[in-house]
């Protein structure tokens, strides 16, 4: 089962415009991110997750894209259309060949794991 939705069929025909286009800018720029390039870091100033997520890349030598929006004092507004368009909560957001696979704590996972090696490797070979 799926992330329940509202339906936009009971939404009144005078918003549904409003609602569509609500933040689809900045979703918009991660979706093109993240159809370019293999790993996206989308996080925000302050937060030491994205941080992590960015020292583990750097550690293990991969090259990433990050994304950076506002911090914990601005840029909620912004960040919120991200939150609601994926599910998840928190930043950063790490996509991994346009799959959302968690944040730092997760892609450490995966990085043991030895996942995030196999998935980039699929594409070379």
């Amino acid at each position: 089962m799926g992330r329940p939705i509202f339906d936009a069929a009971r939404m009144h025909p005078a918003i549904r415009d409003k609602i569509a286009s609500w933040g689809v800018e900045i979703v918009e720029q991660v979706q093109l991110a993240i159809e370019a390039k293999p790993i996206v870091v989308v996080g925000m100033k302050m937060n030491p997750a994205p941080k992590k997520a960015r020292r583990l890349l750097d550690a293990a030598g991969l090259q990433y894209t990050y994304l950076e929006y506002g911090s914990y004092l601005s840029g909620w507004r912004k960040r919120l259309p991200l939150k609601l368009w994926t599910g998840w909560q928190t930043f950063p957001m790490v996509f991994v060949k346009g799959v959302l696979v968690g944040g730092a704590s997760d892609l450490e996972k995966l990085m043991a794991s030895g996942w995030l090696q196999e998935m980039l490797k699929k594409d070379s070979e």
